[in-house]
Order: C-alpha cells, then structure tokens, then sequence
C-alpha cells in the first residue's frame, strides 16, 4: 500500500478505463465500506460523462482519489477526492452528499465545489483580459475554503495534478493559461505545505507547457550527460557509504540516494544567475537518511571532513525549520571535478519533507508544533481590485523564503528580496505604520535596504504614524504593499478633498468655510475629492457654483459681475488651469516628484510651487488653507534612466544590448563598462525613452538581459530654467 507518488505518477498518466482506475485505486489504499460506497456513486453520478480526451469521466475522480491516498490515507480525504465533482458536474446536491457521508465530507466537497463560469474546461485564454480576474475569484475563494480546513487545498492540488497529466488533450492556449495558473498559484501552494512531492511536479509539469523549447534543452543536456551523471553519482555514494560506516554507523541505519535535479529549479538557476546549463556545476544531488536529529550533524561532520564544503551554501532547518515543518541540513561540497548538494535528514524528517502537513494523516502523527500554517490565515487583503489581490497573492506564495530575527530572537519568515520595512510589517501593522528608522546586525539601514538569510533587525519607531506611500513598489510581502496601499489610498482622498476646496476657495476668491458650506448645500461633500483629480469634474462643479450664483443674486443680470472664466497655462513640464495669471513655476526642493508622481501647486502671487501630494510641508499648508491651484504634468516627453545590466560573457554581447535598445526606441546617452574595480560583466548606460513607466521599461528588457536595477532621472525640477 502506498506506493510513492513519482511510478504511481507514469501509471497514472496511460489510465483511460474505469477498470484500470480502479485496480490502481485499490493497490494503493485498503477498500472499507465508505470508499467502496463512495466510488459506486461516483461512478452512478458520473454515469455517461466524458472528458476532453475521451474516457469515461469517473476515471478522474477516481485517479484524484488514488493520488490523495498516496499523499494522505485518511479516509475522508480519499471519499472526498471521489466525489469532488458530483455537485458540480450532476444534478446531486452538498445535501445528498451531507445525508450519505455525513458533515466531514460534505464540508469538504463544498469547498472543493468549484463555480461552473470558471470550470477549468472553460477557462478564457490567455490572450484574453478577464482571465485574470476569473482566476483570482478562484484562488480568493479556494483560500477561504481553506483556511478552515486545510485537507481542502490537498486535494485540490491533488486534482490540479491529475488535470496537468491529461493536459495534452486541451488546445494550446488553455494549456498554456491553466500551466500557468499552476505554476503561479498552486505549486507554491504545494511548496508552503511542504508537499514537496506535488510541488516538484506540478513545477516541472507547468514549465513543459510554459516554455517547451527550454525544457527540451535542459531534457536533451540532462539525457546526454545520463550515463555520467549516474557514474558521479554513485562514485559519490559509495565514499560516503564507506566514509559513514568507518565512522561509525551501522550499515543497515542510513540510506543515501541521488538524483539530478528538476527541470524547473534547473531553469531557474539559469534565470537568476544569466547562465547556460552547462555553466550549472551542481546540478547533481544526494539524500542522506539517518535515524535521530543528533545523526544528521554526525553525517555532516563526515561529509565536511572528508570534501571541502562551500560553506556559503550551508544552511541548517533542523535547528531553524521553515513555516511549513521542514527539516533538513543542507550543504554543498567538491568531489573531485564535481560540485555536489547533499541534503541530511531523520527518516521522520523525510516523511514531512515529500508530503508535508499531510504527512500528519498520511503516518498518523501528531500535528508537529514546528508545523505553522499561519501563513493561509495571513493572507488577509483588503478591497484591492481583483488584479491587485491576484499580484498580491502571487508575491506571497510565488517565492523563496528567508529566515530573519527580531533582537528577542523570534524568527520571521519572509520572502527573497523583502526589505526591512517588509520585516517591520510582519512583526506588527503599528511597528510598519511607525518604523521611522532601523538598524540591521546592529548597524543603520534604511528602512528599504533588502534582507539576507539570518539578519538581526531593530526596527526603531516614530510617536506617530508615517505615510511611506511612495515605497508602495519597494516593499515585497503583500502584507506590507496591502497596508500601504489602503492607508495612503485614504491618506490621498483627505489630500484630495482638502485640495479640492483649496482650489475652489482660490478660483472664486472665497474663504475656505464659505466653499464648505456651499459643498453642504449642494450635497457635493462626498464626491468633492474628484476636483483635484479630474479637469472635468472641476470644470463641472465651477460651472455649477457659477449658475448657483446667478440664481441667488437679486441684481439684474447686466450689473452682475462677469462669471471667472478657467484658463489654461502651459509649462515645461506642466499644464495649470486657473482663473488668475500664472507666470512661473518652482520647487521647494523639499520633495522629488518625478514625472507622472501625484503632485499639488500652491499660488504664492502669480507664481506656482509644486510638491509632491505625499510632502509633510505640503500637507502643513494644506491644513493653513494656502490657495492652491488645479495642475497636471504636460504631455509625455522622452523620459531618463540609468540602467545596470549583466552581460553574457561572450562576443557581441554589448553590441546585442545596443542592437535591442534601438529597436526598442531607446537612445543611448553614456556607456560604462566594469573596470578593474568592479566586475567586468556589468555595464550601467544612461538612457532616454519614450517610455514614462521604468517597470515597463525593465520588464521589455528583462526578456532579452539580466537587468539588475533601472533609475529614473527624469527629475522634473532638474530641468526647470
């Protein structure tokens, strides 16, 4: 009985009959009642069905069911996974299911029961723009099922597996719109409850579809070197054999097994470090297996002893385990001409490791208290639009994490890349509300500085709150963007209503109070934000206090004074709409908007100071009721950056990168080459482009080159006279 999950996998993939379904079904978990009842009305429910490829539908119920058994044995899962579709798909309903299997499985099934409109089968392709709310609306409502009970996502990734074995039977674009949903949003899932055995196939499987040519490359280099590969391997393994038992282990207490590894983390050292497989030197990997935690430290010794380790690639998650329970030493070490990870771990460890919180069913253990599954509660938005939530989610659960410590030494988990207010946030929303300052293995840092593995971080805080919205990009967790987001979201409607009568108090030469009360009479209060936002709107409501006013005078039309009429005034850089002359604009030099940044024009005469919306200085005025006036930026001109970039190690490599900038409409200004004193692979070029949006910029470059950072220099303020 439970077979693994990698030649259960190759079986799974050639079933097409139910009688095939079912013998493999029943060689890997014991028949009882329930199931056997479950599976004769699976296969009555489903009676007649078919699916894309052709078989009888029943089949798949029926293979999700094998593949959750092999991840878990607990019967209720199995029963589940059985009858995953029946209220989707038939005309039985949660009741049925809850008056035949009872509440357990019932609560299970609905929450595996997916909306018809966003039916895998049906799913929009790629090319279109509604798939990605469709998905997001799916994955929201999978992690609130899930978060009840978390035995709903395994058997979702179970199905999501046995749905990418049959994939080949879909047109090229739905099979490349649900790879990837799965590459994006359920691997990671697998990743986070440590189910490595998913997570691995669910990845390679995804990258199959994704990217076909690189896959068949990294599959014909690792086919070609196969006989090699196997010779290292097990040259390695028997050193260390021979090396462990000398040392003292009984033969028959540790086992060792090698592998090379997985297409898609194959692929992705390729991508993070700009190199060819051929440049990969440790893409060969052994398992070693012992019985007590003390034994894996033994093993280590004997390895480091006797092969030089790369002491930079050790990392200990026996002492320090991740989120999800895992456990294991791991290390890098030469063997002669080959570079070898080893990975250490108890025979328990290995258990959590390939299936994760399902091992708790799977082995019948106690529920580890290192295992934490706080992070599903964790990812709690607010109302972002449904894009928004989707990149969101991706952040959290798309990445690889890292292990930080507060001064207590309380360790935070977060992802690669996230920076010190990221950290500030997920110790407390207050403690990232206030961070104001911090120091990092005790010495200053800016608040935006990137984490590495094992930092000590003190956050120091402010008496009160602070607005980092412009850093709403910087920061990685979706935590840290979400507050952010929310709290300068409000923050720019109380800058926006306060401007808007600043603005409206200027035009008609009013004190602020008089446009307040003519906003209450006119029931404009809630909507008066609008004005500093959009011409238009400002426009109407001029418009609108104009004709109020012809209504309440009692003079004949002939002695009223002429309405003030809104005028345009165009600068270098800005376009101002007031009822009074304009004749410069300047900076306060307290602030850095660069262009397409929110900013505000306070009137001072017939001059206009510009500041950027989120300015402390600006707010002070805004709460002085400083005349202000209605401004936008001009038309977009050709926008400056500084570019650094990795180059390939090869001939023409500069000349590509110029040949690529040119076709993307993109002036070069200055060139800099790594000297002596840098690494020579580096090039930093000043640019000018007509794109305004550096994200957008740096994505078009990403496809071609390694681009390590993009600066915009188009300083607005810069280029005033």
């Amino acid at each position: 009985m439970n077979p693994a999950l990698e030649p259960l996998i190759d079986v799974v993939r050639s079933i097409r009959t139910i009688e095939e379904a079912e013998e493999i079904f029943f060689d890997t978990i014991e028949p009882s009642e329930q199931i056997e009842e479950a599976l004769a009305f699976a296969k009555e429910a489903h009676a007649g069905q078919k699916r894309k490829s052709g078989e009888p539908y029943v089949v798949h119920p029926i293979l999700v069911a094998t593949i959750t058994a092999t991840i878990s044995s607990d019967e209720t899962m199995v029963v589940t996974a059985l009858l995953h579709d029946v209220v989707e798909d038939t005309p039985w309903t949660i009741e049925d299911i809850r008056s035949r299997f009872g509440r357990d499985v019932a609560h299970l099934v609905e929450g595996l029961t997916k909306i018809i409109e966003i039916r895998e089968s049906e799913l929009l392709p790629s090319t279109s723009d509604e798939k990605l709310v469709t998905s997001a609306l799916s994955f929201r409502k999978m992690l609130i099922c899930s978060i009840e009970d978390v035995r709903v996502l395994i058997i979702k990734l179970c199905d999501r597996l046995h749905n990418m074995l049959t994939l080949d039977a879909l047109p090229e674009e739905k099979q490349h719109r649900i790879a990837e949903e799965t590459l994006v949003v359920y691997a990671p899932i697998a990743h986070r409850l440590g189910i490595a055995a998913l997570k691995n196939r669910l990845e390679d499987l995804s990258f199959f579809y994704l990217f076909p040519k690189e896959y068949a490359r990294i599959d014909a280099f690792v086919t070609s070197h196969s006989q090699d590969f196997q010779i290292k391997l097990n040259t390695f393994i028997s050193k260390v054999k021979t090396l462990m038992v000398h040392n003292g282990f009984k033969a028959d207490s540790f086992e060792i097994f090698g592998r090379v590894k997985h297409y898609y983390s194959i692929y992705l050292k390729m991508q993070r470090k700009g190199i060819s497989i051929d440049e990969i030197l440790d893409l060969l990997a052994v398992r070693i297996l012992v019985e007590k935690p003390i034994d894996c430290y033994r093993s280590l010794g004997t390895l480091h002893l006797h092969f030089k380790p790369l002491i930079a690639r050790f990392k200990d998650y026996v002492a320090l385990p991740k989120e999800n329970g895992y456990q294991t030493l791991h290390t890098t070490v030469f063997d002669d001409t080959s570079i070898i990870e080893a990975q250490i771990r108890t025979f328990e460890m290995h258990k959590t490791a390939e299936y994760g919180i399902a091992a708790h069913w799977k082995y019948k253990m106690e529920l580890d208290s290192s295992v934490n599954i706080e992070w599903l509660k964790n990812l709690q938005y607010q109302n972002e639009s449904i894009e928004e939530f989707y990149e969101l989610v991706k952040n959290d659960l798309y990445s690889e994490d890292i292990s930080v410590f507060t001064p207590a030494g309380e360790q935070i988990t977060l992802p690669r890349g996230a920076t010190v207010l990221d950290f500030a946030y997920a110790v407390h929303t207050q403690v990232g509300e206030r961070a104001s300052a911090a120091l990092v293995n005790k010495h200053a840092a800016s608040l935006l500085s990137e984490l590495k593995n094992g930092d000590l971080v003190r956050i120091i805080t402010a008496d009160h709150p602070i607005y980092h919205c412009t850093w709403v990009n910087a920061v990685k967790t979706s935590r840290a963007k979400s507050h952010i987001r929310t709290r300068c979201n409000q923050r720019r409607k109380e800058i926006d209503r306060m401007s808007a009568v600043n603005i409206l108090a200027a035009t008609f030469n009013l004190l602020p109070y008089e446009v307040e009360e003519w906003l209450e009479e006119h029931d404009l209060k809630d909507q008066i934000y609008r004005v500093a936002r959009d011409l238009g709107y400002y426009k109407e409501i001029v418009g609108r206090f104009v004709e109020s006013r012809k209504e309440k005078s009692i003079l004949p039309t002939i002695f009223q004074l002429p309405p003030r009429k809104i005028k345009r005034f165009d600068f270098e850089n800005f376009v101002i709409y007031a009822s009074d002359g304009v004749n410069s604009v300047e900076f306060d030099y307290c602030c850095h908007p660069k262009r397409n940044d929110p900013i505000v024009a306070f009137r001072f005469g017939n001059k206009a100071v510009v500041h950027h919306k989120f300015c402390e200085k600006a707010y002070s005025w805004l709460q002085k009721h400083t005349p202000m006036l209605f401004i936008e930026w001009s038309a977009s001109k050709l926008s400056r950056y500084r570019i650094l970039v990795t180059m390939k190690d090869e001939k023409g490599a500069l000349a590509k990168l110029l040949g690529f900038l040119a076709k993307i409409d993109t002036n070069v200004i200055s060139i800099k080459l790594g000297d002596a004193n840098a690494q020579s692979n580096l090039c930093e070029l000043v640019v000018e482009s007509r794109e305004n949006d550096p994200a957008r910029l740096k994505s078009l470059l990403d496809r071609r080159f390694k681009v390590i950072e993009i600066v915009s220099l188009t300083d607005a303020y810069k280029q005033l006279p």
